[in-house]
């Protein structure tokens, strides 16, 4: 039982206490052969301690790859692993360049404490290094009439593959680098550094370059949309009138109302307002007359049906008859009419 309670006492300074003084980010993928820069941050009472990084997913079997009190001086571009310390801001940076796929695996930021009965202050990352391609921006924008660029990046092996650029579902489209690594027309240019990336420019952009495209060195592609917006008007249109050649006719703008034209307008309208007077009374008299005779005609016909009911009663009054004149007033309908 001591040996246990004695363990158990040697082993807290190794187990990491809460809240964690040092930070990074939980994982970082780049494509083989490129470099990553790993920012780890500290607690400012760490400004004066000794920072590393290593190897490893456990601190005691971490492997060192850089630390802040070795005495060689580092060169972030070139050498193939550096560390950087900033005390101001409170951070310390790695950068590990031409990665291979075997480098995958857990790294650690650490704060050297220099206490044996206290365990350093360590911050975790994975590094995940992959073959393949990929795009700084998956999709481009332009006005047309402009230019858009577009980063390809592909792994190490890709290197002397052959860099094409194809509009999507068309590989009769394809323009390649050959083996010069370059390709150039009036619309595309193509550009390969042989270090890992292969930059596209479209050039002179028309609405119809609009769509889906795919990078693509050996096997591997990657796409990317491209969009492009109509040209912006920079001047407004000015309106004048049209060519003589122009079938357009030309109106002139409308004259202002004066007080003499008024006058003239007036004169028109007056005249005007007599002729449809005259034209409604002669109307009028015209549809009076005939509304007389109408009326004159049917008071005739009455007087004659009284005269002819009134004989019909007394036969012996027809012989009186004979000697009377009969008119046809109205030969459509025969009517007979005695005076």
């Amino acid at each position: 039982m001591p040996r246990l309670f004695i363990l158990t006492l040697s082993l807290l300074p190794w187990i990491p206490v809460v809240p964690c003084w040092v930070t990074t980010q939980n994982e970082v993928s780049v494509l083989e052969g490129g470099s990553i820069t790993v920012p780890c941050r500290y607690d400012p009472k760490y400004a004066n301690h000794v920072k590393y990084w290593c190897r490893g997913s456990m601190r005691e079997f971490c492997t060192s790859l850089a630390r802040t009190d070795e005495t060689s001086s580092t060169n972030p571009s070139k050498d193939k692993v550096s560390i950087f310390d900033d005390p101001a801001q409170e951070m310390f940076t790695v950068t590990m360049n031409n990665l291979k796929e075997t480098e995958s695996g857990w790294y650690l930021c650490g704060v050297e404490l220099g206490n044996g009965w206290k365990a350093d202050d360590v911050a975790y990352t994975k590094v995940k290094v992959i073959h393949g391609m990929s795009v700084e921006n998956s999709m481009v924008s332009g006005e047309e009439g402009s230019s858009v660029t577009v980063q390809c990046l592909y792994s190490e092996r890709f290197r002397e593959s052959e860099k094409k650029w194809c509009r999507s579902g068309d590989w009769s489209s394809c323009l390649s680098t050959g083996s010069e690594g370059s390709y150039e027309d009036t619309s595309v240019a193509i550009s390969d550094d042989r270090t890992g990336t292969f930059t596209v420019t479209l050039k002179k952009l028309q609405m119809r370059d609009a769509g889906w495209y795919l990078c693509s060195a050996g096997q591997q592609q990657v796409a990317v949309q491209v969009q492009v917006t109509p040209r912006a008007s920079t001047t407004e249109p000015v309106t004048s009138p049209p060519p003589p050649s122009q079938s357009a006719v030309y109106l002139p703008p409308p004259k202002p109302i004066t007080k003499e034209s008024w006058s003239s307008h007036r004169y028109m309208l007056e005249s005007v307002a007599v002729c449809s007077s005259l034209l409604l009374l002669v109307g009028l008299a015209v549809l009076a007359r005939k509304l007389w005779i109408l009326h004159k005609e049917d008071s005739e016909l009455r007087h004659f049906k009284e005269m002819k009911e009134r004989f019909s009663d007394n036969p012996s009054g027809m012989g009186d008859l004979q000697h009377v004149p009969i008119a046809f007033h109205n030969k459509a309908t025969m009517d007979v009419r005695a005076y």
